[in-house]
């Protein structure tokens, strides 16, 4: 006992002293002062990897190195007067002196250079002076500039998908967000050749933001410049450059054209410069159809065709750059984007009748207004408003025909439809330095409307699924048991088309047809008037402070606000919490350990297309019938008049949004380690946890009940007067647990590399919107694993820079395979969903158990069975290599001398009499899945399909995999040549 009561003793003694040495030198820190600034060009630009040299008043030099976003800062000075020297390649060398610390205060100071000659050189990865306790400057995250964005695919199509990659897995179903000079982008990223800067997962608890900060892309373009440059390229591929697609059984035609250029300067010395940026890339590509059809002579077979799908795309771009005055600078950006796309909806199982062709236009105006109202304090406003135009067009009116997993026929049934949405958003930001605090506080608000015209699926589609049904001879006649009974097998949906074809050749009418095994499942058809709108208004405030505990202790605190007008539950408050400490004390040499941490939640918005979707299929404005009545279905292949519908049908199905849904929400927190390697490597070690909640997903809440005899064409409904109701609810979870591993550094002057890998783990009862449950009356059963649970993701690139002008970007890219839900293909419960999971077959072989390589099925479970999870199967994993090799030619300059390097006087100016401006032309070849690796894409899950486990498609970047190829190749080649001045 008092041994006990020493060792308390002992202990608390312990803890005194630690706690009387922390406040001695949080005291001793207190008592001293801090600089804190930013080094940016006239324009308002962020200059980085830039050294700041601070000179005390006795002659002693301490230096630090810009960040990403081109911060700097000084910790523990003495009172005293300072002088600050900043000389950067490319601007003017700058001193500032009389910079005076006060005691136990925090100066702020901003920097700005003149641009002279060139632009400074950018670099990926760790700051050679230690790493930082700010908010901004975790590791985990990734800052892509300059030559290190050559590893990036010039086509926005690829650069998204490869964005996507490398910003890793995301929480939550709907994936993460980019966004383009602090807008959340809409439709494709902006061109390579105007993206000054790419930062990924940078600050993900910032309250600033309102989506999950990992998995986050911010895309900054480029400013203009103080003297005239500009650029052109042309880009050239074709097949006979490229690897056949595996899945097609010969090569097939493909060629792809792009043409750009850039071109910026001065419009006004020191005051108004543009950034302007032109971009066409002409592309015929091929749908590849992989089908299983019923010929002529009534076999099935398989078919296999490419079909040539033209696409054509447009882009053009300018940034202005004004400096209003000395504290205000005002930014507009103009976009303007077109594209026109043939065949449509063509490629897999659909055939060639289903092409249709679409027209897309976008505009999109930026301005954002920077005002240093002192030098604490800086406003910021932006405002933006963006147009899109849709057109959708068809020549072919007939229904269409869909044999679950075998093949899709028919007219496309679109129609004459057109999507006319308009948005903008307001934004005003401040942000304020205390003392040792960084406060920012500010609004968004966002609204949209859209007017939408959809004649979709007004001819109608059949449905064709397999199931039980009796064995036939070769002849089409019925096989009988023993016992003079029809004997029945499990057939597939392309033999239940089959049989319909054959029997109606013969003359049968509709009901001996159905005897037989043959008829459609459903007839989907819509009709009404097609014209619908939505209006929306969406806010958020934030308020956050990053406080400078000490000088290696940070804490960021904030909260964040937000609601909409289309849904009626709005107290979606969201806390932010994070911290970044290193066990280095302030002034005892460069910090090379980061520990940081962070909490938040973070709303999920409930999208305009869903309240558009149940605006328009209310039960009055535009009605969509859903019909199981043999009497209509034996009207195959024509389609009975909406009229004659009513009769059969208590109502159109309708959409709706359930009362009290909520905003979808997580909770997210994360820990990370950050070291400061050797070679001027960084590394960062983080696991994340994330839990969903209220996450949204469809649900049937009127489906049939079963009459006396088992059937449903005698069944009644819960809700009496209506036929099925999809309702958007929002009682979906989901948990998932992150571990990442980032590296990023420039081992030297030749070599820069970045890296990760993440391992993950997702589960949940829903993918998001678009989930049916198997049963919409237990959603027990549906938790299991995610779509979204790939366990293995990781890539590696970087940048080679090779004697005699020549540089290497590789990019490879590894994910382990995406989980697929299975399915029996059958309607079993009369909801005209095709969701149903098989259960698993006992020991004893069953007639309705189907035997796979991933087990054996039994495709009619009994009541109260347990079924197989959901997304039950594993697809195929994946690897890419991509390869970037580039060789630049320097020209002569204007005044016919060796274009080399203007000579310079000390500080980058330029000697009198000489050019500074060069031309240098660079030929690159950017190689697409190097090996020719067959990246295989999720294969089909219905088990009523010929190709059930089969992969019929190479991978799309959903599985991580961009650039493993189209249509036409499954290895790719792009020749460009570039030149720049």
């Amino acid at each position: 006992m008092n041994s006990n009561r020493e060792i308390k003793k002992k202990l608390m003694s312990v803890l005194s002293l630690l706690v009387f040495c922390f406040d001695a030198g949080f005291a001793q820190q207190q008592h001293k002062g801090a600089l804190r600034g930013q080094l940016v060009d006239e324009l308002g630009g962020v200059i980085t990897a830039t050294t700041v040299t601070l000179v005390d008043s006795a002659g002693a030099e301490v230096t630090t190195t810009t960040d990403e976003r081109g911060a700097f800062s000084f910790e523990n000075l003495p009172a005293s007067k300072y002088s600050v020297k900043v000389n950067a390649p490319g601007f003017a060398p700058l001193e500032k002196s009389d910079v005076v610390i006060e005691t136990g205060a925090r100066a702020s100071l901003e920097i700005k250079l003149r641009a002279t000659i060139g632009k400074q050189q950018v670099t990926v990865g760790a700051n050679s002076e230690g790493l930082s306790t700010d908010t901004h400057t975790n590791k985990m995250g990734l800052v892509l500039k300059g030559k290190d964005l050559d590893a990036l695919p010039d086509d926005p199509d690829d650069l998204a998908a490869t964005l996507q990659v490398l910003a890793g897995a995301s929480a939550g179903p709907n994936g993460g967000q980019v966004f383009v000079d602090g807008f959340a982008a809409s439709g494709r990223p902006p061109q390579k050749s105007a993206i000054r800067e790419i930062q990924i997962n940078q600050n993900p608890f910032a309250a600033e933001h309102d989506k999950i900060g990992f998995g986050r892309v911010e895309i900054f373009t480029k400013p203009g410049s103080g003297q005239l440059h500009g650029g052109a390229l042309v880009g050239f591929n074709d097949e006979s450059l490229d690897a056949r697609n595996p899945f097609a059984s010969s090569r097939a035609p493909f060629q792809a054209r792009t043409y750009a250029g850039t071109l910026t300067g001065p419009l006004f010395k020191d005051k108004l410069s543009y950034f302007l940026n032109g971009y066409r890339r002409e592309i015929d590509d091929n749908a590849l159809i992989n089908a299983t059809v019923v010929d002529s002579n009534f076999n099935i077979k398989p078919f296999s065709q490419s079909l040539l799908t033209p696409r054509r795309f447009t882009d053009l771009s300018g940034r202005f750059d004004y400096a209003l005055n000395k504290k205000n600078t005002l930014v507009a950006r103009y976009n303007y984007s077109s594209s026109h796309l043939n065949d449509v909806g063509v490629g897999q199982f659909s055939l060639a009748s289903r092409g249709y062709d679409v027209s897309n236009s976008d505009r999109v105006l930026q301005l954002t207004e920077t005002a240093v109202v002192s030098s604490r304090v800086v406003n910021e406003t932006r405002f933006q408003y963006a147009q899109s135009r849709i057109n959708q067009t068809d020549g072919d009116s007939q229904p269409a025909i869909v044999v679950l997993d075998s093949f899709t026929g028919g007219g496309p049934q679109v129609g004459l439809s057109f999507n006319n949405t308009d948005r903008w958003e307001a934004q005003n930001y401040t942000t304020a330095i205390w003392k040792n605090h960084t406060v920012k506080a500010g609004l968004r608000l966002r609204g949209i409307r859209i007017t939408d015209v959809s004649q979709a699926n007004f001819g109608g589609t059949y449905t064709f699924a397999g199931g039980r049904a009796p064995a036939l001879d070769a002849d089409g006649r019925l096989v009988l048991d023993s016992s003079g009974r029809p004997v029945l097998v499990d057939i597939s949906s392309a033999e239940r088309y089959r049989r319909t074809l054959l029997l109606q050749s013969r003359g049968l009418d509709s009901d001996a047809i159905r005897t037989l095994g043959g008829g459609a499942a459903l007839l989907s058809i819509a009709g009404g008037i097609p014209r619908a709108s939505v209006s929306q208004i969406d806010l958020g405030v934030f308020a956050q402070d990053d406080w400078k505990v000490a000088a290696n202790f940070t804490m960021s605190l904030g909260l964040r606000y937000e609601a909409q007008t289309n849904i009626g539950h709005n107290t979606n408050f969201s806390p932010r919490l994070a911290f970044a400490w290193s066990p280095t004390p302030g002034g005892a040499g460069p910090t090379r350990t980061v520990i940081r941490g962070g909490f938040g939640v973070f709303y999920e918005r409930f999208s305009e297309s869903l309240t558009l979707q149940s605006n328009r299929f209310d039960g009055a404005t535009q009605k969509q019938f859903i019909v199981a009545d043999p009497r209509l279905l034996g009207s195959f292949p024509n389609v009975p008049a909406i009229e004659a519908l009513e009769p059969f049908v208590v109502a159109g199905t309708i959409w709706r949004v359930a009362d009290g849904l909520r905003s979808p929400y997580t909770i997210q927190s994360a820990i990370s380690v950050e070291r400061q390697l050797p070679f001027n490597i960084t590394g960062a070690a983080t696991y994340i946890n994330s839990t969903g909640f209220h996450y949204l997903r469809t649900r049937n809440i009127n489906p049939p009940i079963p009459g006396s005899d088992g059937s449903f064409q005698a069944a009644s409904r819960p809700i009496a007067g209506l036929g099925n109701v999809f309702e958007y609810e929002s009682d979906g979870k989901f948990r998932q647990h992150l571990l990442s591993i980032t590296t990023t550094g420039r081992l030297n002057k030749r070599y820069t590399v970045f890296a990760s890998y993440v391992l993950g783990k997702t589960d949940g009862d829903t993918d998001g919107v678009g989930t049916f449950p198997a049963n919409g009356s237990d959603l027990n059963a549906e938790y299991g694993r995610s779509a979204t649970d790939i366990r293995h993701r990781g890539f590696l690139g970087g940048l080679i820079s090779l004697p005699w002008e020549f540089s290497v970007n590789p990019l490879v890219i590894i994910s382990s395979g995406a989980p697929f839900n299975i399915t029996t293909g059958r309607d079993s419960n009369g909801d005209t969903l095709f969701t149903e999971r098989p259960a698993f077959a006992g020991g004893q072989a069953s007639t309705e158990a189907k035997v796979t390589r991933l087990g054996a099925f039994d495709l009619s479970p009994a009541p109260g069975e347990r079924i197989i999870p959901r997304n039950f199967g594993n697809g195929p994993s994946g690897y890419t290599v991509n390869v970037r090799l580039a060789k630049t030619f320097s020209l002569r300059s204007l005044t016919g001398s060796a274009a080399k390097p203007a000579a310079q006087k000390p500080g980058g100016q330029a000697s009198p009499g000489t050019s500074d401006r060069s031309y240098k032309l660079t030929a690159s070849v950017f190689v697409f899945n190097l090996l020719n690796r067959t990246n295989r894409g999720a294969p089909i899950g219905n088990l009523s399909s010929p190709f059930f486990g089969l992969s019929t498609s190479l991978a799309s970047s959903a599985l991580g995999i961009p650039g493993a190829g189209n249509s036409a190749s499954n290895r790719r080649i792009d020749l460009q040549l570039q030149l720049n001045f």
